[in-house]
């Protein structure tokens, strides 16, 4: 088995769930006790792909901020996937996650990325709209996620890594 590895980085804003996805993906956990990342956090899963190829994603999770300083630049370089994480209660953060992803292109420009919409097990609180996602859907692969039940994580990522397969 051929076994690949490539940098994923984690980009939204405070708050929406990337420590807890990166948890659910990586460890199947899920804990309400997270302190707020400082600087980076890096963890890795190996991923089947279907034919006799394993990606190793080497996710890179980066503490919350609604705009790229320089620092995490730095962070993203060498990074061939991104996922950016939006929480669907706050529609603000959703804004902030497209935001980043424009702002990443200057340093990525060839980065394949998905959003997920995260907090999917509270789905009554949702300020994002369903005809909002299904615009997105048009540019980009859109997940609904609960990193507290695991809905739709291994799909993102293993979407992803699809997509990073080249």
């Amino acid at each position: 088995m051929t076994t690949l590895a490539r940098k994923v980085c984690m980009l939204g804003d405070f708050g929406v769930g990337k420590t807890s996805l990166v948890a659910r993906f990586v460890r199947n956990t899920f804990s309400e006790k997270y302190l707020t990342t400082v600087g980076v956090k890096v963890d890795s899963r190996e991923v089947a792909l279907d034919d006799d190829t394993a990606l190793k994603l080497v996710v890179w999770d980066i503490a919350g901020k609604s705009a790229l300083d320089a620092l995490n630049q730095s962070y993203l370089r060498g990074a061939s996937g991104l996922m950016l994480i939006a929480d669907g209660t706050r529609e603000a953060t959703l804004r902030t996650a497209l935001d980043l992803l424009m702002q990443s292109r200057t340093v990525l420009p060839d980065a394949q990325a998905v959003l997920l919409v995260n907090k999917l097990d509270i789905i009554e609180r949702w300020e994002v709209a369903p005809a909002t996602l299904a615009e997105l859907r048009r540019s980009l692969p859109v997940f609904e996620t609960s990193a507290r039940f695991g809905d739709g994580v291994e799909q993102a990522f293993a979407t992803l890594a699809e997509r990073l397969r080249q």
